[in-house]
């Protein structure tokens, strides 16, 4: 873990310190205010234990390159990935990777321009933890470029 007991106790001072001001609030000045600083409070605690679970999270991707001659590969996660086993289907072809620092990447040749393909990818985090993903390769289809895009339409977005 990067950095995991250092966050932990930052973490945990500032809801400590949010509860300690909440009380003097609430006791000294005004209750009301307390009340609200105590619910301001506990919705960061609730923020911090949600970001706990991604931490530490591999994440590969993958996209044809715009020549469609390799295959790249993106760790878009915040964590190592490693022992990465990669199936192109149906292209027949089969490797690994070692591991793939966050925001590294990794071409993979191909022997030819492949119109449409598969990439079967399995990986682990540095804990051990196994992770699998299938990713549609297109040449063409450029669908999840956009990472702007919102994942409902908002505001006549087209």
């Amino acid at each position: 873990m990067r950095g995991g007991r250092s966050t932990e106790a930052r973490q945990t001072a500032v809801i400590v310190a949010g509860l300690v001001v909440a009380g003097a609030l609430f006791l000294r000045v005004d209750p009301y205010l307390g009340g609200i600083v105590l619910i301001i409070d506990l919705a960061l605690a609730m923020a911090f234990f949600i970001m706990g679970d991604t931490e530490d999270l591999p994440q590969i991707a993958a996209r044809l390159s715009e020549d469609a001659r390799k295959v790249v590969f993106v760790n878009q996660g915040n964590d190592r990935a490693f022992r990465i086993h990669v199936t192109l289907v149906p292209l027949d072809r089969e490797f690994d990777l070692a591991e793939l620092p966050p925001d590294a990447s990794h071409e993979f040749p191909l022997t030819s321009m492949v119109a449409e393909a598969k990439a079967l990818v399995t990986y682990e985090s540095a804990d051990g933890r196994k992770f699998s993903r299938s990713i549609r390769l297109s040449a063409t289809d450029r669908g999840d470029e956009d990472l702007l895009k919102p994942p409902f339409p908002v505001f006549g977005w087209k």
